[in-house]
């Protein structure tokens, strides 16, 4: 199935029970507390399953799943899917690790949003972003990555759990210190190993 950019392909709240395989394109997941604040939860591209907490658990979805750009989607009813992953038990296994990965980025975040200052946090989201969605500027791989997808700083914001002007004086500060290059909606990793270096992550 195809959806424009901006559609809602699942809505927080809703009780559906399909879970959707992403072949093209990126979604973002958000949720919406009571008091009106939206939160970025995370972002998806083509390979990956959105839908999965609700229709495994057969409770309310947690978030809604929004696309980002031009987006084609296999629905893949819970029923249908349980099946296929009892009769195929590599396909449950790569099901467990990719809910794995993402309890561990989820537990990553909580220890990050307490250990680490509002900078540094930032600088370890556009690390992992990098990492899962980066692309090498040239020939130097290692030095220089674009992030391809798209997320404003209100984005990136909601991602490291900080304020808006927050994150805006934390990616002027990055940019200072040349670890990234912004443009319209783009970001690039100037110096891999110096962002690295100032996030505190060891490869």
């Amino acid at each position: 199935m195809a959806y424009p950019s901006h559609r809602l392909l699942l809505r927080q709240g809703e009780e559906s029970r399909h879970v959707l395989l992403l072949t093209h394109g990126v979604v973002k997941v958000v949720a919406s507390a009571e008091s009106g604040y939206e939160m970025l939860l995370a972002v998806r591209v083509a390979g990956d399953l959105v839908g999965e907490m609700a229709a495994f658990e057969e409770r309310p979805r947690s978030g809604s799943v929004i696309a980002c750009s031009e987006v084609t989607a296999r629905i893949i009813q819970v029923s249908t899917l349980e099946t296929f992953l009892t009769q195929h038990p590599d396909a449950m296994r790569a099901m467990l690790g990719m809910l794995s990965a993402r309890l561990r980025w989820a537990n990553q975040c909580r220890i990050d949003f307490r250990a680490y200052d509002s900078r540094t946090r930032l600088a370890r989201v556009l690390v992992e972003l990098s990492r899962a969605y980066g692309h090498p500027m040239s020939e130097n791989y290692a030095k220089q990555r674009v992030i391809g997808i798209t997320l404003n700083q209100a984005e990136l914001a909601s991602l490291a759990g900080v304020a808006l002007p927050t994150a805006e004086k934390a990616l002027a500060e990055l940019s200072r210190l040349g670890l990234v290059e912004r443009s319209y909606r783009k970001l690039t990793i100037s110096d891999v190993a110096k962002l690295l270096e100032f996030a505190k992550v060891v490869e």
